[in-house]
């Protein structure tokens, strides 16, 4: 690993941290009381993910829940929520791969070591789309379609609630892993404006980020408030010379790009609220994205093409790379009305959103018109879009013998899923297709919608002084595959008021994207053979219901089904301390994974015959594995209130592994003349079970003194494993350790802060063996869950009021 003597900086870090609490403490050890009351104020902030009642709390919530607030988010330095929360939750896991084709511009992310697409997102407690991209190359969340949470203006946030629990029977499909609700700001009594500029310490990277939020009145019974923000990211590269073809003129140069895309990015939200009765209130809100994200493929070298292709020759006489020129769009709109009648507490609401991906490339070639090819395609376009009509009511009973009203919840939601591939232009898939990403063709593109009825009931209610509880069931049904119900029982007792344990117990589901059962695309995929050795296949993904699918051994994707157990120890004593333990073990079948990459001379020998020529072999999403995850999480938080200071300390750990307990028997592959290849890999096994470091952990100090703020957080990322084709191209990676410095100056109402992420210059371990030139090319792992970009410094200016 690079840059381990600055390990020992890292350890006085520690060092530091520790005896700052010890001097804090030291100052007035008599402010405790006070430092306690401080904390039971924060604690008592109601929360309203994972619960239906209206006086929940994070201390007292039935499962474990984590409320981030817009000094959390601040202090990340962070440019993009994503990033936010990879710092602030030991559960959560980004990376931020590259040569991914479309995953470089979303970047997926994952809770608990799950599939990125098994954690639910709410906007306002609204359902999140999806994203219509599918991520299909060898990365976390490879087959995923996950919510693009990066979608959402960081600076439009007001807190983040993060259930860490599965939820399918409150909430419906997805929530397996957890729920993320993300709550916008409102009011019409504040706002604020920010510029930020930052860059990597080699000097690339360079980012910009400036944005705006502030509220206004709508007479007397309403308001409005709007949030704006714009980021422009120059790429970071870490790629190393290019030692493959002595005879290039390219040789030993840089002729990749690997690392952080170009971005280019504007937000907007819009949350509003209006009194139109003293039992009735309209609210809305919108959210809309657009991003261009331009991003680098593999770099075609003149050997590879000087001898057959005399077009190609004379356009790029030493060589290309060819790059992928992504325009995203995302909107949210969410219209609702909630009150009160007959005692009954109401919401009616009604939400669309979608996300519009279009592609094009340039500085490429299509061999199969040489030497009349264009050099730069259009792609293609993926588009979703989500309807959703929500009927949701509560009402409190007074029952005989219950410590408090029992809270009686029910709904009722319709939902309108659809998906649609618009072909390229006809020289993006002519023949073999253009290079580094070919045309969507017109047997790709098509529209796909389906429709989903659901009701729930959920019941909640204080049973003693000591003992809550809670029950929620819901039942769904699906046009395309059926019906599924799900069921949840939650307890908590506090056996005083400073120790309660918890518990739940629930099954849930997630039903098959749309993109998922529907997806169709070919692509030139490098797959590692072991020992850093690539190599180039064109590969076709097929939706489940093609002949050739069904003839490679695919069929009818089931739900994924899954059952959720937890346990938990809440502390709080008098002190301040704030202390959860949580264990949980989550179990999922007919987990949907895309395929391993079915190639050889007998598939390539079929396709063709079935008039798919110019392909190497295919892959389609099948429901192939039974997992299981246990896990451990540990969060703790110490506000420490002085004479003339305060300090807050916070740490966390997460402990998380995947076992699979089995995989689906080998389905005839009629095509295949008698020949067996299995369904999933090794590669793809292993992403499962060690592609996330086993624990992750952070402590982290908040000491502020007069008009200045002072953070520091240590993060600990565990060692983590990739698998090849076969075991002797395995490569474990070693733990590494963050530091995270930042300080803020107060004046009046406005903010100076400087900072700095990962100030030791942590790399992950290079790619083994140093022999392989494309472990030289591409010298740090994509999976790496902290990046490959090294020290990021920033500076913000803030202006509240």
């Amino acid at each position: 690993m690079l840059a381990r003597p600055t390990l020992t900086r890292t350890a006085l870090a520690a060092a530091t941290l520790l005896a700052l609490s010890q001097v804090a403490v030291a100052q007035d050890a008599s402010a405790n009381q006070d430092a306690a009351k401080k904390k039971t104020t924060e604690l008592q902030t109601v929360v309203v993910t994972g619960t239906r009642s209206f006086d929940r709390t994070e201390s007292t919530s039935l499962a474990p829940i984590d409320v981030l607030t817009p000094k959390d988010l601040q202090n990340t330095g962070a440019p993009n929520l994503a990033s936010a929360l990879r710092t602030l939750l030991p559960s959560f896991n980004f990376p931020q791969p590259s040569v991914t084709d479309a995953t470089d511009a979303t970047q997926p992310a994952q809770l608990r070591g799950l599939s990125p697409d098994q954690t639910l997102v709410l906007i306002n407690g609204k359902r999140q789309h999806p994203t219509a991209i599918v991520n299909v190359n060898g990365s976390l969340g490879r087959g995923s379609s996950p919510v693009d949470i990066n979608a959402i203006p960081i600076n439009a946030i007001d807190h983040v609630e993060v259930l860490r629990d599965g939820a399918a029977a409150q909430y419906g499909s997805d929530a397996i892993a957890g729920v993320i609700n993300i709550i916008l700001k409102g009011g019409a009594s504040h706002g604020s404006a920010s510029l930020t500029g930052g860059r990597y310490d080699t000097g690339d990277g360079k980012t910009w980020q400036g944005g705006a939020d502030g509220g206004f009145k709508l007479g007397d019974k309403g308001w409005i408030h709007l949030s704006a923000n714009a980021t422009h990211q120059d790429p970071t590269n870490r790629a190393g010379p290019d030692m493959r073809y002595p005879a290039d003129p390219t040789y030993n140069t840089v002729t990749f790009h690997y690392g952080l895309p170009q971005t280019r990015s504007k937000q907007a939200a819009i949350n509003a609220q209006y009194d139109l009765s003293p039992a009735a209130q309209l609210y809305a809100f919108t959210l809309f994205n657009k991003r261009n994200v331009s991003s680098g493929g593999f770099f075609r070298s003149l050997s590879t093409y000087s001898g057959s292709q005399p077009g190609a020759l004379a356009q790029y006489p030493n060589g290309y790379l060819p790059i992928e020129n992504s325009a995203i769009r995302d909107d949210s709109e969410v219209l609702g009305v909630r009150g009160k009648v007959a005692g009954w507490n109401y919401d009616l609401s009604a939400n669309t959103g979608g996300n519009h991906w279009k592609l094009h490339t340039a500085d490429t070639y299509n061999y199969s018109l040489d030497p009349n090819s264009p050099t730069g395609f259009y792609i293609g376009t993926l588009s979703n879009r989500q309807d959703s009509f929500n009927g949701d009511f509560s009402r409190d009973f007074n029952v005989s013998g219950l410590e408090s009203p029992l809270t009686v919840a029910w709904g009722l939601e319709h939902r309108h899923e659809s998906f649609t591939i618009k072909q390229g232009d006809a020289a993006s898939y002519a023949g073999a297709g253009a290079q580094v990403f070919p045309g969507y063709q017109p047997g790709d593109a098509g529209s796909h919608s389906r429709n989903s009825d659901a009701a729930y009931i959920d019941l909640e209610t204080d049973l003693t002084y000591k003992l809550s509880g809670g029950f929620a069931a819901r039942y769904e049904h699906y046009s395309d595959f059926g019906s599924t119900t799900s069921a949840k029982l939650s307890g908590r007792y506090a056996f005083t008021d400073t120790v309660a344990l918890r518990g739940t117990v629930s099954n849930g589901f997630r039903a098959p994207s749309l993109q998922q059962e529907y997806y169709s695309s070919t692509a030139i995929n490098f797959v590692n053979q072991g020992n850093g050795v690539l190599v180039p296949y064109t590969i076709r993904t097929f939706p489940v219901s093609d002949p050739a699918a069904r003839a490679l051994g695919a069929q009818n994707l089931k739900p994924e089904k899954s059952r959720n157990y937890s346990v938990g120890l809440v502390l709080t004593p008098d002190s301040g301390l704030y202390t959860t333990l949580d264990l949980y073990q989550i179990d999922i079948d007919n987990r949907i994974i895309l395929s391993g990459n079915l190639v050889g001379s007998a598939v390539q020998d079929y396709l063709t015959s079935v008039g798919i020529p110019f392909v190497s072999g295919g892959r389609f999403f099948t429901n192939a594995v039974n997992t299981r995850t246990r896990g451990a999480d540990l969060v703790s938080t110490y506000p420490i209130e002085l004479q003339s200071s305060s300090l807050k300390l916070t740490g966390g750990i997460n402990w998380n592994k995947t076992t699979i307990r089995s995989i689906a028997a080998n389905p005839p592959q009629l095509g295949l003349a008698g020949l067996t290849l299995p369904i999933i890999d090794r590669s793809e096994q292993g992403r499962i079970t060690k592609g996330t470091p086993k624990t992750k952990a952070f402590v982290a100090g908040d000491w502020t003194i007069g008009n200045w703020s002072l953070h520091g957080q240590l993060t600990r990322y565990g060692e983590w494993t990739t698998f090849a084709t076969n075991p002797s191209g395995d490569q474990t990676y070693g733990a590494a350790v963050l530091l995270d410095l930042s300080a803020s100056y107060n004046w009046n109402d406005w903010t100076f802060s400087v900072g700095g992420n990962n100030v030791t210059n942590q790399y992950p371990d290079k790619n083994q063996p140093r022999t392989s030139a494309f472990n030289i090319i591409l010298p740090y792992p994509n999976s790496s869950p902290f990046g490959f970009s090294g020290s990021y410094y920033y500076a913000t200016v803030a202006y509240h009021w």
